[in-house]
């Protein structure tokens, strides 16, 4: 799905958003004390790599603005723009083959970090700084997190590294305990209704209910495709007795290995969402994510029992965090479905 976090092999230079204006000046506003290392965590879909990539262009801009973001017209700027600055290096879990195209990877490789390594100890080409970004930080496989390391304890001079991440419990607390951290921001409701506006959503107030208040995760949620799935894998959850397990699970069954894995993790995110909202129901609340499926969930929160419930919740968030190595996503999704309808037993 595509969010604020799809790979790219040069970045397509992103405008601040407009909930990030604010919390971006802010910090630009200490640029004589910057850290060495800066980790920027929030969920999914808030805008944390646009956030990185506008640090990093104003950090390298060369006649930055009275309120410190980049000016958009020097040489610096200019390279930003192209994607092609010398003193940028954004590490992402892809790689590209001799037709130069991007192949998603599972984890960041430890090569890509000594790479890394290797640019940082380079004099910057323009002779303001030099900033790499890691994107999401949670990818990184042991070999790279140790690699890393070294240079977060010991960087070299005006060399700055953001690292962003959506889970930052999965990075290591090596890692964690050498960076500060920045919570990205989020979007107030109402603006974040009319950005989605803005780019020709026409039920906001929906989508963005949906994404958990994440307004480029919504925006990917807007599209038909995704919408017609949703439903059909709601409308299933909403007769467990009746749920079609295999018939169901199959549907992630088709097209390549990461098709396969996204549409698993979809269908993760769909579960987690519809379980957290039998739970708020259950306790006398009203669903956040799922709204328009509030009666379904109403009459089926009697009829289960809430530990169970938890337990259930518990396991589908260590199921998300694997979802990128199961071997074979339509059993991972059929005995996830087979624990659901257990539940109602």
């Amino acid at each position: 799905m595509a969010d604020d976090d799809v790979l790219v092999a040069a970045p397509a230079w992103p405008e601040l958003l407009p909930w990030q204006r604010t919390a971006t000046t802010e910090a630009l506003g200490a640029r004589a004390s910057w850290p060495h290392a800066l980790l920027i965590t929030g969920p999914r879909g808030i805008g944390k790599r646009t956030l990185a990539l506008n640090f990093a262009r104003s950090l390298l801009c060369e006649s930055p603005r009275a309120d410190g973001l980049a000016c958009g017209m020097c040489a610096s700027c200019r390279y930003m723009a192209a994607g092609q600055h010398p003193d940028l290096q954004l590490v992402e879990p892809f790689s590209i083959d001799d037709d130069g195209e991007v192949k998603p990877l599972d984890a960041i490789p430890v090569d890509r970090i000594r790479t890394l390594i290797d640019w940082a100890l380079v004099t910057s080409h323009r002779g303001r700084a030099k900033v790499a970004i890691v994107v999401p930080a949670e990818s990184l496989n042991g070999a790279a997190a140790n690699a890393l390391l070294k240079t977060l304890e010991e960087p070299p001079p005006d060399t700055f590294l953001l690292l962003v991440s959506h889970q930052p419990g999965r990075v290591p607390a090596t890692l964690r305990s050498r960076c500060r951290r920045l919570e990205a921001p989020h979007a107030d409701a109402d603006i974040a209704q009319q950005w989605l506006v803005d780019r020709g959503v026409a039920a906001p107030a929906a989508v963005l209910a949906q994404a958990g208040g994440a307004p480029l995760l919504a925006l990917a949620m807007a599209d038909p495709a995704w919408q017609s799935e949703r439903a059909v894998w709601l409308q299933a959850l909403a007769k467990p007795k009746a749920l079609p397990v295999v018939t169901l699970a199959a549907r992630l069954d088709t097209g390549p290995k990461e098709e396969r894995k996204q549409r698993l993790s979809l269908a993760i995110d769909w579960l987690g969402a519809w379980t957290a909202d039998l739970a708020r129901v259950a306790a006398g609340g009203a669903p956040l994510r799922n709204p328009d499926f509030a009666a379904a969930l109403t009459a089926l929160a009697p009829a289960v029992a809430p530990i169970r419930l938890f337990r259930y919740h518990r396991a589908l968030s260590r199921q998300r965090a694997l979802v990128a190595h199961p071997l074979q996503p339509r059993l991972v999704a059929e005995a996830l479905l087979i624990d659901y309808r257990e539940l109602f037993r």
